[in-house]
């Protein structure tokens, strides 16, 4: 029994280093979509690459090349936080376009 332990620990150590971490980048990707980064033609770029990219790190991630999985993973989260204020920047843009124009309109009523 006491020799069962030790490999039990060690099998118990070794599945758990075969699942790979994709909360963070899950979590970005939703926060880009959630963003409406698929209605910028930019963000969406980047939406589309960060579910690519995490794609990619789940076929690498089963193929046991757990180093390039998490390289993917790791640009997945970068593209879809770039996504993110892209989307944010174009909204952003907007807004100040409309304020230029009621302000333009407000002064033309004023003359």
């Amino acid at each position: 029994m006491k020799r069962l332990i030790p490999v039990l620990l060690l099998l118990a150590a070794g599945c758990g280093a075969q699942t790979l971490k994709t909360d963070d980048s899950a979590s970005a990707i939703r926060a880009a979509e959630e963003s409406g980064a698929a209605k910028v033609p930019r963000a969406s770029l980047h939406l589309q690459l960060a579910k690519e990219e995490m794609d990619q790190a789940q076929k690498l991630a089963k193929a046991g090349d757990r180093d390039k999985a998490t390289s993917f993973l790791t640009r997945a989260e970068a593209d879809a936080e770039l996504a993110v204020v892209l989307s944010h920047e174009q909204s952003e843009k907007n807004e100040a376009s409309q304020a230029v124009e009621r302000v333009r309109v407000l002064q033309s009523e004023n003359r």
